[in-house]
């Protein structure tokens, strides 16, 4: 199993669902370049204005360790690099665990984002111009559960550690792409965790592309908020057992 964490996180945001299946697979953890205690000198701009330089890195990842058959888990935006990923090596991949995902942020038509342009921009403004102040704002809005601080507080640490030049950058990346033309290419069977309320990936997004990937399961969680491998990383670990 290779475990993909989200925008502004690092591998440490598993900690509470990847040991539970430890007893019965090989469990990779990883960051992305730019987080964690990955080596941002191999950060390229070029490569990694899309989400396909990600995608490109999880493939490098399986193919160096000889993976066939894995168990993808991506959350957040790491659930669309995983989509990418299957479709350039379907041969690494036999399921993919998304969570939380949405393959587009913004409203368009009879799709509901959840955001409209403007107010991406505006979110990406804020970032470009006050990275400190933008992660202590958003991060109650992202993890929910403000009877919970301590999660947001966590999420919050976790945005400031981020350079913010690569934050920036991935940021554009994730909330000004459109993937949805992908989603009906998915071949391996797929698991979509929808928690009942997130502003960043809300219900209607998990029906969405539950409609559109002939494989795969919806499951709405009783959990709130956009992290739930953080705030309800039981009901989290049921749902994926029992899809796997």
């Amino acid at each position: 199993m290779l475990f993909s964490h989200g925008f502004g996180c690092d591998q440490n945001m598993w900690r509470f669902v990847a040991p539970a299946f430890e007893a019965d697979h090989h469990v990779i953890l990883f960051d992305h370049v730019g987080a964690g205690r990955s080596d941002a000198s191999a950060y390229n701009t070029a490569k990694y204005s899309r989400l396909e330089g990600y995608a490109r890195d999880v493939v490098q990842i399986g193919r160096e360790l000889g993976l066939k058959d894995a168990i993808f888990v991506g959350h957040s935006v790491s659930a669309m690099i995983g989509i990418l990923a299957a479709a350039e090596a379907p041969e690494l991949f036999k399921s993919l665990v998304l969570v939380s995902p949405s393959p587009s942020y913004i409203d368009d038509g009879d799709y509901i984002g959840g955001f409209s342009r403007p107010q991406i921009d505006e979110l990406l403004e804020s970032l470009d111009s006050n990275h400190l102040g933008w992660s202590m704002t958003m991060a109650p809005v992202i993890m929910g559960n403000g009877d919970r601080p301590e999660l947001s507080g966590e999420l919050s640490n976790s945005f400031c550690r981020t350079d913010p030049r690569i934050a920036r950058e991935f940021a554009k990346a994730t909330f000004l792409s459109d993937y949805r033309h992908a989603l009906g290419g998915v071949s391996v069977p797929s698991l979509i965790l929808q928690c009942s309320e997130d502003v960043i990936a809300p219900v209607s997004v998990g029906e969405y592309m539950h409609a559109r990937m002939p494989r795969s399961s919806l499951v709405i969680m009783k959990a709130t908020g956009h992290c739930p491998n953080l705030s309800a990383p039981e009901e989290t670990i049921a749902a994926m057992k029992d899809f796997l």
